[in-house]
């Protein structure tokens, strides 16, 4: 699979079919192998000698010198380790430098992950990938390298913390010491997953200096906002599986003094790299925050390495529940629950992993007896006289469960006791992961709610795991709204199920159905990627009621369910305009004045034969094509016509919608040469006159609509210090929010 983002070609990125894309550096004699991950192809590099044995990339690169970028591989040697660099060029190959990673800490035959990153010297425009098996002590020694990415440092979108803090690929200069602890960069033999770009390379080792405690924070200071939710978390390997090691996220107010602190532990199972999740809101008063982890009771030398450090604002388990993450996904402890009757007792299970739905731990109810308990959640805010939907996901520990129950307890602003929901009784089969859910409506002056699980054991010693719970409004499953001043329908999906696929479909009052564009292409059995989505429709017709069909699938080609929306209608407020638009950049759609509509003609090719003898000629012709002709339009503003002129520059098929009753129908578009000419001599006159050569295009199907892919001013903030350093990296706001870099 090619690597998002990867300047390298797909052949020299997973060496297949061949080994086009490499060649010696030094001292090796490289070939094609066989049982790689990404394909079957990978690169195998064979020494010719004692020493150092280096292969690099065919190609050069272009680069931009002062930006930063980054290289990675999986690599696989028995026999001696390995190490990856970064080769800078000048524009006429001479070499500048070479940016190297540290040495992997072991020869592994088992794929693992090297990477480097680096920022390219003042003189460099060109880049190759270098590839180095350490000295191998005698020819014929083999290492194997796939899976090769050269590009833009891949950094977690939305973290708090630049790429340098995040993986330490740089260096640890984002880290501090802070209880006896050293703090360095180790690149330790580690099996990541293949399509996982975010881990693998260097990791922080926080050595301990003595026996005691041992901890290290981030120097970062991202700001935060107060009463916002956070979400962090970290890779951990600690030095022993029974090791006590833990991550904190803390907050400074705007004088830098530390005004609350959240910790988490980790339960290892063992003593590889385990994801340690925390969550937080942001207390009064809070301006940053901070990241620390650490190991209580370490003997001296110990090491606790720390791999892709990620705070980011908390996306919910559910869109919209009231719940707080900890409350509902128990990865630092019970969340706040607490038992309010019965004979049940209340733990976060252990180790990691052991029992979860959502992220590595869950609640464990625990019933000496065959009675029953009730087992409530920490109050959260509601509105009265709406529906609420809880939600719990549960699964059979040990023993039986004869009945679970799922219900709401109402509470005033005061605490006051409001009763309870009716709620839903379940039977509860082993062997699996089960959502349950309640509907109720708040009653009059409720304020406050808490979700309550009614679970009646039917053994001694037995356990019920709780995860994933979710208290939220209940909304439509689908809404439209017609947004005329933008030309759109925005279409808003919610309670979509997890690892679904979906479709989507807009229907005209003729029972044509035609499938609606998305980030990928139209949008036909995609996955599923949140629980609730907004799409944005820029190609729904004009002045025609339409609704719109949602198909969901359990797997490829099996329905689940459909869902249907309200009819809606998109208007246009003035029918001498129309609007052009580009299905994939919608940013760039124009509404433009018509001047005169085209005046068609349908040409099509001919072979006109004289026949001697004979009256009537013979005509060979093939298909008559689509329409063609000239559209004239105006543009009024020094603005309308540079968006016209950014919307033509691409050069792509285009849709052009004028009003019902115009006598054109929808038509994607090709626009060829185009004439601009001014309507007067006068110097400041701004509207200008156009001619649109138009041929009819086939809708394009493959194109997805570009959007910031979840980046936000966040993302630019992690990584750039000041607005001056965003003009050498993008030439427009278009680039910048599409991500699009020079060089």
């Amino acid at each position: 699979m090619a690597i998002p983002g990867n300047l390298l070609s797909p052949t020299t990125e997973m060496v297949d079919p061949n080994i086009s894309g490499w060649t010696t550096k030094s001292n090796c004699l490289p070939a094609k192998g066989a049982g790689g991950r990404n394909g079957d192809g990978c690169l195998l590099v064979r020494s010719l000698a004692a020493g150092e044995a280096q292969v690099r990339t065919v190609s050069s690169y272009s680069i931009t010198a002062g930006v930063t970028y980054q290289a990675f591989a999986d690599a696989s040697g028995a026999t001696v380790p390995e190490r990856i660099g970064i080769r800078w060029l000048t524009a006429a190959g001479t070499e500048v430098s070479i940016t190297w990673s540290l040495v992997t800490m072991a020869a592994a035959a088992a794929w693992h992950r090297i990477s480097v990153a680096g920022t390219a010297p003042v003189g460099a425009a060109k880049a190759q990938v270098v590839l180095s098996m350490m000295t191998p002590a005698a020819a014929g020694v083999v290492s194997y390298f796939e899976n090769v990415y050269l590009g833009l440092p891949v950094r977690t979108t939305g973290n708090l913390f630049g790429f340098g803090t995040e993986s330490t690929e740089l260096d640890a200069s984002g880290w501090t010491p802070e209880v006896n602890a050293t703090i360095s960069r180790q690149v330790p033999v580690v099996s990541w997953a293949v399509d996982w770009y975010y881990a693998g390379g260097h990791t922080l080792a926080v050595t301990a200096g003595a026996a005691g405690n041992a901890a290290v924070g981030s120097v970062d200071r991202p700001a935060v906002t107060p009463g916002a939710e956070y979400l962090c978390y970290a890779y951990l390997q600690p030095p022993t599986m029974a090791s006590a090691c833990w991550i904190e996220l803390r907050f400074f107010d705007s004088n830098g003094n530390q005004v609350q602190a959240t910790r988490a532990a980790l339960a290892a199972p063992g003593t590889g790299f385990y994801r340690q999740l925390l969550s937080a809101v942001a207390p009064a008063g809070a301006a940053s925050c901070g990241f620390a982890a650490g190991v209580d009771g370490a003997a001296a030398g110990q090491v606790l390495r720390l791999e892709t450090v990620v705070v980011r604002s908390l996306t919910p388990l559910v869109t919209g529940t009231v719940l707080p993450y900890a409350s509902s996904s128990f990865e630092q402890g019970i969340g706040g629950w607490t038992v309010t009757a019965g004979a049940a007792t209340l733990a976060r299970t252990t180790p990691w992993g052991a029992a979860a739905y959502a992220g590595n731990y869950s609640l464990a109810a625990t019933s000496a007896t065959a009675t029953t308990s009730t087992i409530r959640s920490p109050l959260a805010p509601v509105t009265e006289g709406v529906n609420w939907r809880a939600r719990i996901i549960v699964r059979q520990g040990a023993g039986s469960w004869t009945s679970v129950r799922v219900r709401t307890h109402w509470y005033d602003s005061g605490g006051g006791d409001l009763g309870t929901s009716t709620g839903l009784a379940y039977a509860l089969p082993a062997g699996s992961w089960y959502q349950l859910t309640s509907d109720a409506v708040a009653p009059a002056g409720t304020a406050q709610a808490a979700v309550e699980v009614v679970a009646a054991a039917g053994a001694t010693a037995s356990v019920l795991w709780v995860d994933a719970v979710a208290l939220w409004q209940v909304l439509p499953l689908s809404s439209v709204t017609a947004v005329p001043a933008d030309g759109y329908i925005q279409l808003t999906l919610r309670e979509l199920p997890d690892g679904y696929l979906y479709s989507v479909y807009r229907i005209t009052p003729d029972g044509l159905r035609a499938l609606v564009r998305g980030p990928s292409g139209l949008i036909d059995q995609h996955p599923v990627t949140s629980d609730a989505m907004i799409l944005e429709d820029h190609e729904a017709p004009l002045g025609v009621q339409v609704y719109y069909r949602i198909e969901l699938y359990s797997s490829p080609g099996v329905i689940a369910s459909t869902r249907s929306t309200d009819p809606v209608l998109l208007t246009l407020a003035d029918i001498n305009t129309a609007w052009i638009k580009d299905p994939g950049n919608p940013q760039r759609n124009c509404l433009v004045l018509v001047q005169t509509a085209p005046d068609w003609e349908r040409p099509i090719e001919q072979a006109v034969h004289v026949v001697r003898g004979r009256r009537n000629k013979v005509v060979l012709a093939g298909r008559r094509q689509g329409l063609e002709g000239d559209l004239a339009v105006w543009t009024r503003s020094d603005a309308e016509r540079a968006a016209l002129h950014l919307l033509l520059d691409s050069g792509n098929t285009l849709l052009w919608q004028a009003a019902p009753g115009m006598g054109v129908d929808d038509m994607y578009v090709a626009v060829a040469n185009v004439s601009e000419d001014r309507v007067t001599r006068l110097a400041q006159e701004q509207w200008r006159a156009w001619t649109l050569p138009l041929t009819e295009q086939d809708m394009p199907v493959t194109t997805g609509v570009n959007g910031a892919a979840g980046r936000t001013w966040q993302d630019v903030v992690a990584e750039f210090a000041t607005c001056a350093d965003l003009l050498p990296v993008y030439a427009t706001s278009e680039d910048l929010l599409l991500d699009r870099r020079t060089g």
